[in-house]
């Protein structure tokens, strides 16, 4: 599993609907890409939720990394993101683990990501292990839909994605409004030995309010 975001900070007059219009138009082109786990279509709006400027920020969750190359420098569809906002600096983590949660029938309204230095002493197994037992252990958490972690190995820091029904306290983290989920290959992003179970929510069978 390969993590990545990029993400467009917008003038504070910006009109954030014409990215809600985006999102509305771009999601379902998404619904079907090979490889794409998940891509999870976040925005900040500047005063809401204590957001400090307007802000564009995809994340996806790619179960193929060959399809992120694809998506970057193939014809797969960044071109688009270049040509109406100039090339972002995508970041990328390699993923620890995928997981559905209590929430996970519902639908997303927001999402949380949260990064965290892994000190220079620091064994990566050790972390990777402590990172992914606290991840596994939010599961039973209420609203809580979908949770995935991840590491940079060029800064060393862990990153959790959290994917919520209804807004939940941002803690230490970024709070984003998901307005639209893709999800063609979700099954794809759990580990060994867990039941797919039903498909997860926006733009994978469930609720789809685009």
């Amino acid at each position: 599993m390969i993590a990545m975001q990029y993400r467009l900070n917008l003038p504070a007059d910006y009109d954030i609907d014409i990215i809600r219009q985006r999102i509305a138009s771009a999601g379902p082109l998404f619904d079907h890409t090979p490889g794409l786990g998940l891509k999870a279509f976040m925005l900040r709006e500047k005063g809401v939720d204590g957001s400090p400027l307007h802000q564009y920020a995809p994340f996806y969750l790619w179960a193929d990394s060959a399809a992120a190359a694809t998506f970057l420098w193939d014809g797969g569809g960044f071109a688009r993101v270049v040509a109406s906002f100039g090339r972002p600096v995508v970041q990328t983590w390699i993923g620890g683990g995928y997981h559905r949660a209590a929430a996970f029938t519902q639908p997303i309204t927001h999402a949380v990501r949260r990064v965290a230095p892994i000190p220079a002493d620091a064994d990566p197994a050790e972390t990777a292990t402590v990172v992914g037992a606290a991840v596994r252990d939010r599961l039973a958490e209420p609203g809580l839909h979908s949770i995935a972690w991840a590491v940079d190995p060029r800064t060393w820091e862990s990153m959790t994605f959290a994917l919520h029904a209804g807004r939940p306290d941002p803690s230490d983290g970024e709070l984003y409004q998901v307005p639209h989920v893709s999800a063609p290959h979700e099954p794809a992003l759990l580990g060994p030995g867990t039941t797919p179970g039903q498909p997860t929510g926006r733009g994978a069978g469930g609720t789809h309010p685009a």
